[in-house]
């Protein structure tokens, strides 16, 4: 396997939220738009997620796998019409989790894993 490359690193919380591995890039802790409406966070989530993917040259399109995190799993309703516009009939794998975040306004992230072709 090629050299592990920690892309993006926050050093306060020792942690990454890109790594590329191989043929794999891993991005964590995607989200955006903090304390607006569960729709606005979706959205928020995937431009950060969009953005992360492109400090490595990747796209939405190159997703396999998406774990998507709610405060309230009934948000879960609002998801499928914002992947549609997103990913253009190339969806990933996912599953949806709940979490008790952080910090209150804090509604939906995502981590994803993409396949770098």
């Amino acid at each position: 396997m090629s050299e592990i490359k920690r892309v993006e690193v926050d050093e306060f919380w020792a942690d990454s939220t890109i790594i590329e591995a191989g043929d794999y890039v891993f991005v964590g802790y995607c989200m955006g738009n903090e304390g607006q409406s569960i729709e606005e966070q979706i959205e928020g989530a995937f431009t950060t997620l969009e953005n992360r993917l492109s400090m490595v040259g990747l796209g939405l399109d190159s997703v396999v796998k998406m774990d998507c995190l709610f405060r309230d799993i009934n948000d879960l309703n609002y998801l499928s019409d914002i992947i549609k516009k997103h990913f253009n009939g190339k969806y990933p794998v996912r599953k949806a989790l709940t979490s008790d975040f952080i910090r209150e306004g804090i509604r939906f992230q995502i981590d994803a894993i993409a396949y770098k072709r």
